[in-house]
């Protein structure tokens, strides 16, 4: 019996050693070090045009739009160091003789006054597009936003048969027409 004891004794013991000479384990993650991606030469929009024929106030008018990136316009960077080249659209619109009823060039410091800081400073002039001929007026759709996002801030334009230039917040992101939101007095270039 006393044998026996000492049997069991013993295994019990080589038990206890044997688990506490385990090797300790470390609550630490290990995971490998994720490097930020290098900027890139500035990234530039595609060339956009656009040409609509419009019935207007009775006469036809074909109105082209007309996207370009513009090196001489300051470029933005987004949070990782990547710069982009601002865009210069100008708009056009002509009637049926062939004569220019109006011609203006836009850039985004002609929709400065209602963009927040940050869209200032990091926003780029993405579009202006040709919507609708309502009443006396022909309506765009406009947007400044963060590039390559969908994040942007929607605006209307519009262009009056006397040739006067309206810019507001798109706050219904439609274009119906209807006198929503701040206003911007758009009558420099750029």
């Amino acid at each position: 019996m006393k044998r026996l004891v000492k049997i069991v004794f013993f295994s019990m013991l080589a038990i206890v050693v044997a688990s506490c000479s385990e090797k300790k384990k470390h609550e630490d993650i290990i995971a490998p070090k994720v490097e930020k991606p290098k900027p890139q030469a500035p990234i530039r929009m595609q060339d956009y045009n656009q040409t609509t024929d419009v019935n207007w106030l009775n006469k036809s008018y074909q109105v082209v739009v007309n996207r370009q990136p513009d090196d001489s316009l300051r470029m933005v960077k987004d949070e990782t160091g990547q710069k982009y080249v601002d865009n210069r659209i100008s708009l056009r619109v002509i009637r049926a003789d062939g004569s220019v009823f109006f011609s203006k060039s836009f850039t985004k410091a002609a929709f400065e006054s209602l963009l927040n800081d940050d869209y200032r400073k990091t926003g780029i002039l993405e579009g202006l597009v040709f919507d609708k001929a309502e009443g006396n007026n022909l309506f765009f759709a406009a947007s400044v936003g963060h590039p390559q996002t969908d994040e942007y801030i929607p605006m209307v334009v519009t262009v009056s048969n006397l040739g006067d230039v309206g810019i507001r917040l798109d706050t219904q992101l439609d274009t119906t027409g209807e006198d929503r939101g701040e206003t911007s007095d758009a009558d420099d270039d750029e």
